[in-house]
């Protein structure tokens, strides 16, 4: 059985993951070091998929093939999945389309043996995982900034989640990783 890990590699302070259809790790590039890039990347290679909707993977398609950073072999080798009702094609390599309802989708790739499935933004997709309930893990690389308004990750639940800290990282410029399991009890 895989589980599957919610990677968000940008949310604010006040818990926001966008702003004007922005992803917030893109508005605080100068933020990023590379003690931060390692351990995002070392996060990645663990992956035995990578899932995604659309959009992100439309944005990564465009990017990573011809990419030179710590993340570009993890991002290129790895199969990807995207959810979508709309894309044609996915013609990045190793990436294939499931169409069906995404908690239906989920399931039957974490009931599948393998690494983990490491999930990808943007909002739409990352709020939908958080509001069914079925992230295992999340590792969220939280910015010391808060903005005030945009997509919060944990968007219109049912109930609250309880989650326990299982990890945690400082990196050099003020950047810290947070990794939260489902709680137990």
């Amino acid at each position: 059985m895989r589980e599957l890990v919610l990677q968000v590699s940008g949310l604010s302070l006040d818990g926001y993951i966008a702003v004007d259809d922005t992803e917030f790790g893109r508005l605080c590039d100068d933020m990023a070091d590379d003690v931060r890039d390692e351990w995002m990347a070392e996060s990645l290679r663990h992956a035995g998929i990578h899932a995604m909707g659309r959009v992100t993977y439309e944005s990564m398609a465009r990017h990573w093939p011809s990419a030179d950073s710590v993340f570009a072999e993890p991002m290129n080798r790895i199969p990807k999945v995207v959810f979508s009702r709309t894309l044609d094609r996915a013609d990045w390599t190793e990436s294939s389309i499931v169409r069906g309802d995404t908690r239906t989708e989920m399931d039957t790739l974490k009931g599948q043996d393998g690494s983990i499935i490491v999930a990808h933004g943007g909002a739409k997709f990352m709020q939908s995982l958080t509001r069914l309930g079925i992230v295992d893990e999340y590792r969220l690389i939280v910015y010391p900034i808060a903005v005030g308004t945009g997509s919060p990750l944990f968007a219109d639940l049912e109930q609250p989640q309880r989650l326990d800290l299982v990890d945690s990282a400082t990196f050099p410029s003020g950047v810290v990783a947070l990794v939260y399991r489902r709680a137990t009890s």
